[in-house]
């Protein structure tokens, strides 16, 4: 750091300025990225002076910044002071990544998907968090890295993550750790109990001691922050499809454009938001509209489609009511027939039994049909009249939507003489402010003509100063000498 010359063209920043910098800077490869509020600031480490200034300021000493950065920082090769600072970039990106989720997802109102590239990057951020630290396992393909290990102990100290973790094992496209690893994270925020997983993970740092360092992110007061910050994503809903996902060659790389921050935005005027808030409403009012009448063309068809049916019912209404004419005067000479029977001759009735058992019989038969069309006929005219009412309400209804959107037809009408009018008005102000515009540069023109004349007028004063002065030394010379 002090190898390095201050710019000539920056100001020198105070110390307490500089200390309060240097806490807040994320040291990442060449680069420098500073904490500003809500955003992130990257410039190259070799543009950036700090070396003491020549001209000597005892309150802006640069000598005593650089005894007190180095005070600060102690040895930058020392570990424990890099895993310190890894552990403090980890945690200003876990901010940032989780608060602008949470902004990002309630603006959105929707549920998210794996292709929303806020909730990719969240995902990138934690991995890398979970991943500061991690101890090196050997195995007989070499040492190797995972943070599956770890999340794996979760169902041990939280019953309820046995399902997810029984779940990530039995995908059947993930084949590495790592795979498995990304699925539990993604699992555990659709169960909206990542922070309570979390938080029970880091209070065991007995059992983490196993698979992390001493000075680890999940080890120090760092993991306890952000198992903290992951209690906001509760609100957020989300949903993944795992099955046909590569979650195992995936790069965890943090897309630091997200944060960055963007230069300053022009306001627009008055007149352009007036305008582009009318344009807002012409087009709801337009979907709005759509929307209106693709319901109302479904309500015809449901009317047309109801219409057919009660046709349909009308006519097999018609064809009972000829059946049930036609039963009952079979039913009339059935009872004639057996009245007949009952006044015949006794002595012709032991002849006649078996014609007789048939015919009631048959009576018989006859009125269970009888009482069987009655009910269904009692059924058709019940429906019947459900479809009536149905259809009154659909009229009524249909009514409703045609008023509405009567009423929605005027008010685009009135919103398109408004955008007329101020369409209007705003070619007015720029014809305005073009002949202002012009009016200004003529009196510039007339302004400099002036200005040169006032010159010229000057220059005249002092020639005739001079001639005067001539004059009056010309005048005192004569008058001497005539004396």
């Amino acid at each position: 750091m002090s190898a390095l010359t201050p710019q000539s063209d920056m100001p020198t920043p105070t110390t307490d300025k500089i200390t309060q910098a240097a806490m807040e800077t994320i040291y990442l490869c060449k680069f420098r990225v500073s904490m500003d509020g809500e955003w992130l600031c990257l410039r190259e480490l070799d543009d950036i002076s700090l070396t003491p200034d020549h001209e000597p300021n005892p309150e802006d000493s640069w000598e005593d910044l650089t005894e007190l950065v180095e005070k600060m920082r102690h040895d930058p090769e020392d570990p424990n002071y890099l895993m310190a600072n890894e552990r403090m970039n980890l945690m200003n990106m876990a901010k940032l990544s989780i608060k602008g989720l949470i902004e990002s997802a309630l603006n959105l109102g929707r549920t998210l998907d794996s292709d929303y590239a806020p909730l990719q990057q969240f995902f990138v951020v934690m991995e890398h968090c979970l991943k500061h630290g991690l101890k090196a396992k050997k195995t007989f393909l070499g040492q190797n890295k995972s943070f599956w290990g770890p999340l794996e102990l979760v169902e041990k100290l939280v019953p309820e993550a046995a399902e997810i973790t029984a779940s990530v094992k039995d995908l059947p496209g993930l084949r590495t750790p790592v795979g498995r690893g990304r699925a539990w994270l993604r699992l555990a925020l659709m169960q909206k109990k990542l922070s309570e997983y979390m938080k029970a993970l880091i209070n065991r740092k007995d059992l983490l001691s196993e698979f992390y360092e001493a000075n680890a992110l999940m080890m120090e007061e760092e993991g306890a922050i952000i198992s903290g910050l992951l209690v906001g994503l509760n609100v957020i809903d989300a949903n993944f499809c795992m099955k046909g996902e590569d979650l195992d060659s995936q790069v965890g790389v943090i897309d630091f454009s997200m944060y960055l921050k963007e230069g300053p935005i022009a306001k627009s005027s008055d007149e352009d938001v007036q305008i582009t808030a009318i344009l807002d409403q012409k087009n709801y009012v337009e979907e709005l509209n759509r929307q209106l009448s693709a319901t109302v063309n479904n309500l015809q068809t449901k009317v047309d489609a109801l219409e057919k049916s009660n046709t349909k019912l009308t006519e097999e209404l018609a064809v009972a009511n000829n059946r049930i004419i036609t039963m009952q005067e079979e039913m009339e000479r059935m009872k004639e027939d057996s009245t007949y029977f009952s006044k015949g001759n006794k002595q012709e009735r032991p002849a006649d039994g078996q014609t007789l058992t048939e015919v009631r019989k048959h009576l018989k038969e006859e009125t269970q049909l009888r009482l069987d069309i009655e009910k269904e006929l009692e059924v058709q005219i019940g429906m019947r009249q459900e479809m009536e009412m149905a259809m009154k309400m659909l009229d009524k209804d249909v009514c409703e939507k045609q008023d509405a959107l009567v009423a929605l037809r005027q008010q685009l009408d009135d919103l398109r003489a408004l955008k007329h009018e101020l369409s209007f008005k705003l070619q007015s102000s720029d014809l305005a402010v073009k002949q202002k515009t012009e009016l200004n540069s003529r009196l510039e023109e007339k302004t400099n003509q002036m200005a040169a004349t006032i010159k010229q007028l000057e220059q005249s004063e002092k020639d005739l100063v001079k001639q005067a002065k001539t004059l009056s030394s010309t005048a005192s010379k004569l008058l001497q000498k005539q004396h």
